[in-house]
């Protein structure tokens, strides 16, 4: 198979993929059956430029051959489009109604949540699940979460979202059991935000 780019200059994946990719997926299990909890993914490989830590690590763990991507414009495309098909042999898709996965890195230019596949009555299941880059997961503004695998309320800080993306979001959680699940992403952390997540956006 033909990647367009000389494949000795490829990122490397896990050192051993069985104990990387288990230990990847437990965190991003745990941290989507507890929103608004951080998981640290430090231990993961160095993707290509332009995604970070986490968001390489969930794309090794959960990408493959039956999982259409959509790459954000933004992102080195023959570089990571190379790198995922390599270790992943995932299929790079520019119609975000196709993607399983969507990896965006610049979220105030991305298409809004609703651009992507939110499920529908026979498979709920196969809506897109949302991995978002942002500049940090702590030190914005305060967000308080409701829902399953909440005790009452958290709060929540992240910074680097679009303005509107919390009203985005509520309207997402609106429509369960469809709607899109967000993974947000800084470097090497990881939060996770499931449909089933309500918002409480009172001054944002």
């Amino acid at each position: 198979m033909s990647l367009g780019i000389d494949l000795t200059q490829i990122e490397s994946g896990f050192s051993d993929p069985v104990f990387g990719s288990q230990s990847v997926f437990r965190a991003v299990m745990d941290a989507v059956a507890r929103p608004g909890t951080i998981a640290d993914l430090g231990f993961a490989p160095e993707p290509p430029e332009g995604l970070g830590r986490a968001a390489g690590a969930v794309a090794l763990t959960l990408f493959d051959f039956e999982t259409p991507v959509w790459l954000d414009p933004s992102v080195d495309q023959a570089r990571a489009q190379a790198w995922l098909r390599f270790h992943c042999g995932c299929p790079i898709t520019a119609d975000p109604q196709q993607a399983a996965f969507a990896v965006i890195c610049a979220p105030e230019s991305a298409p809004a949540l609703g651009a992507f596949n939110i499920g529908d009555a026979k498979y709920p299941d196969r809506s897109t699940t949302l991995i978002i880059e942002v500049v940090a997961l702590t030190g914005g503004a305060a967000i308080t979460l409701r829902g399953p695998g909440i005790k009452g309320e958290t709060g929540v800080s992240p910074v680097g979202l679009p303005a509107d993306f919390w009203h985005q979001f509520a309207e997402n959680g609106a429509q369960f059991q469809f709607g899109v699940d967000v993974l947000l992403v800084a470097g090497d952390r990881l939060m996770a935000l499931p449909r089933s997540t309500r918002v409480q956006i009172e001054g944002v």
